[in-house]
């Protein structure tokens, strides 16, 4: 048995949150008493450029798991080719009531409501000022919850201006489902009205600081004629990139379970097709136009491939890395290797 797979086990008899937390601090500890790279299998490197970024290998940490940057360096010996994080929004917030993170250990899948608790842009731009981390980091950003999504574009102007010296790409976040009206940004012109300006302001900020692409992260949650048209307004405004997918609303796969009708965004397994096809439907509008970053349900490597083979140039993992450890990242870059 791994050690990851003993960790685990202690950690899942507790609640998600708390084991969050914990394993959060535990990986924390590890690197700063500099075992952690000695219990972490070294992954190959297989490098990959997109959107003129060289990323050591194509099997990123997705954002979300360390929101604030307090764990830049520990996710980093764990060899990850890109780490994420945020979502981050311009002041700190408690996000949603507690309970609000839920294993279904069954299905492979997590139930979250956070609400994009986090302890606001100023942290997270000082820990990542901190951090020994010399690789390609991505920032995810966000609106507070108690900005009305008309006044949102401010907010997210905020958070690109705070972290984009210190950032080699940024996310905006417009897909979360546990802000309130938060995913309407993504259609028609409220989507264009929010890029253009985000546009304008990355322009300038490069004359200082050179040229950081920005990504834009999608819901998997949309019909084919929203993503056709999602994927032209991404082309029309100059996107650099789009992540496919967040967490879905849909209870597809886990009707039943314990914690299967618990509010949130549904990650893991159940995912892992709508994700997929989402992928392949923004593919065919986009072509080799604009980058796809893949992310939901990779659980195991062939799950890495399919994206790929769906038209992704990068996949991500969060739910899987939580139900395997750092043993996916490995296989995920080994299967895309002889993909």
């Amino acid at each position: 048995m791994s050690w990851y797979s003993l960790a685990r086990q202690f950690l899942f008899m507790m609640d998600g949150e708390t084991s969050h937390d914990l394993g959060l601090k535990m990986l924390g500890r590890a690197e700063k008493l500099g075992v952690l790279g000695l219990l972490a299998k070294k992954v190959q490197d297989q490098p990959v450029i997109v959107a003129g970024i060289t990323f050591p290998n194509p099997v990123g940490l997705a954002a979300g798991l360390d929101k604030n940057g307090d764990y830049i360096d520990a996710f980093a010996r764990l060899g990850f080719g890109f780490i994420e994080i945020g979502t981050i929004t311009p002041r700190p917030q408690p996000g949603n009531p507690k309970p609000r993170l839920f294993r279904l250990p069954e299905e492979r899948a997590i139930i979250n409501r956070m609400g994009f608790n986090n302890k606001g842009v100023d942290h997270l731009v000082e820990q990542v000022k901190k951090a020994k981390f010399k690789g390609v980091l991505g920032i995810n950003i966000g609106k507070n919850f108690d900005t009305a999504v008309e006044e949102a574009t401010s907010d997210y102007l905020i958070c690109l201006e705070k972290v984009y010296q210190y950032a080699t790409y940024i996310t905006v976040n417009i897909s979360s489902p546990n802000t309130p009206g938060l995913r309407t940004l993504q259609y028609g012109d409220a989507l264009r009205d929010l890029l253009m300006p985000l546009k304008a302001r990355q322009a300038e900020l490069a004359k200082e600081h050179g040229y950081k692409p920005i990504f834009v992260k999608i819901a998997p949650d949309m019909e084919d004629a929203e993503i056709d048209t999602v994927a032209q307004t991404l082309l029309d405004c100059e996107i650099d990139g789009v992540i496919a997918t967040n967490t879905t609303l849909s209870r597809e796969g886990v009707e039943g379970s314990k914690h299967g009708s618990e509010a949130g965004g549904l990650s893991g397994a159940p995912v892992t097709d709508l994700s997929t096809m989402t992928i392949e439907r923004l593919c065919g509008v986009l072509g080799d136009r604009l980058p796809v970053i893949g992310v939901g349900g990779i659980l195991e490597g062939e799950d890495a491939v399919d994206k790929v083979r769906a038209g992704a140039s990068l996949v991500q993992v969060y739910s899987g890395f939580i139900y395997r450890g750092p043993e996916l990242i490995g296989e995920c870059v080994r299967s895309l290797s002889k993909a």
